[in-house]
């Protein structure tokens, strides 16, 4: 087996120009990701890979100094395989120029034809568990500028659903039964989900926001006229910061807290193209 993945990681390198592959690796810890590796151009792409692939992966080992030819580069197979779930193991992956990075032959997995049957779908809601409605309310509204378009109160179950978004409530209609047709048919709403009593619980101790140990969901993201000011103006109504946008080496756009701590990045379509333009 390591014979193999010897010859399989040389015939890569070695094939790296003359396929014109592109290659990209994936690892996080935190924000180390806006960490991204810079060589001289007089270090070949071959030897680039292999550098960082010797500096990021407890999987592969691979000579650093100096760097071999690609002809000559050895790889051995060290203790245990790729686990999705260290976010420090490095994975190669390769995709072919002739085909887009969203092109079906670089995603396996992907149907680029979807069914006949989901052609009327769309995303429609993002559901936050919150402790305080006044706290929330006040951040979503004030804030972040939404609209309050639907509350539902679910009082045999004693919780409140809260629908916000980026509408006109002016055209929504009056009857509430048709109001509520009208949120469900509104894209990217933030549902906001009151369960009585946590407001004032003393042992209530707040949502996991899923970016904390262990990990899963991540956060939600608002188009701003400007990120930098739209920041400043956050900053002066006191918004707890995750990110600012120029913190880290992948500036011009930033991440803050809602009240329960849930992450929400913040991004202008003015910048957003040239922050991510390298990994494009």
């Amino acid at each position: 087996m390591i014979a193999a993945l010897n010859s399989l990681f040389q015939t890569f390198f070695s094939d790296i120009n003359k396929n014109k592959l592109y290659f990209s690796y994936i690892f996080s810890r935190k924000f180390s990701f806006f960490n991204v590796l810079d060589y001289p151009k007089s270090v070949n792409p071959p030897c680039q890979v292999a550098l960082a692939t010797a500096s990021l992966s407890p999987t592969l080992k691979i000579p650093r100094k100096p760097c071999p030819s690609p002809s000559s580069l050895s790889f051995s197979y060290i203790s245990k395989p790729h686990n999705p779930k260290d976010r420090t193991q490095f994975r190669l992956y390769s995709m072919a120029s002739s085909d887009s990075k969203e092109s079906a032959a670089n995603n396996p997995g992907l149907h680029t034809t979807p069914d006949e049957a989901t052609k009327g779908y769309f995303m429609q809601q993002t559901m936050f568990r919150i402790k305080d409605p006044k706290v929330s309310l006040d951040f979503y509204s004030r804030v972040l500028g939404m609209s309050l378009l639907k509350r539902v109160d679910v009082t045999e179950l004693k919780f409140t659903l809260f629908f916000l978004g980026y509408e006109d409530v002016s055209s929504a209609p009056s009857d509430p039964v048709d109001k509520t047709v009208w949120t469900f048919g509104r894209p990217a709403t933030v549902e906001l989900t009151h369960n009585w009593g946590t407001e004032s619980d003393p042992e209530f101790k707040g949502y996991h926001n899923g970016n904390s140990e262990p990990r899963g969901f991540g956060h939600i993201g608002i188009t701003v006229d400007d990120t930098v000011k739209a920041c400043e103006r956050f900053e002066r109504l006191g918004v707890e910061f995750v990110k600012k946008p120029d913190d880290g080496k992948l500036k011009g756009f930033a991440f803050i807290k809602d009240p329960d701590g849930y992450w929400i990045e913040i991004f202008d379509l003015k910048t957003i193209g040239g922050v991510l333009k390298d990994f494009a």
